[in-house]
């Protein structure tokens, strides 16, 4: 579990970084990815990529 939920917090600074480049790919415009305005703020949570970018590694894992 704590493992899971280090990757998690790694997968979303990945994601807060990179994210003006992921979205021209379309990545950040998935249905759960959570994006609102939080004392001034804007928040992003890109859930739905982190999941599907997840599948993606799983996929990868398993075939090399």
């Amino acid at each position: 579990m704590i493992r899971w939920l280090i990757v998690m917090c790694v997968a979303l600074l990945i994601f807060s970084g990179l994210r003006t480049w992921l979205e021209k790919i379309g990545l950040g415009r998935l249905p759960l990815d959570l994006r609102f305005r939080l004392f001034g703020r804007e928040v992003f949570l890109p859930i739905g990529s982190c999941v599907l970018m997840s599948f993606f590694a799983m996929l990868l894992a398993k075939v090399l």
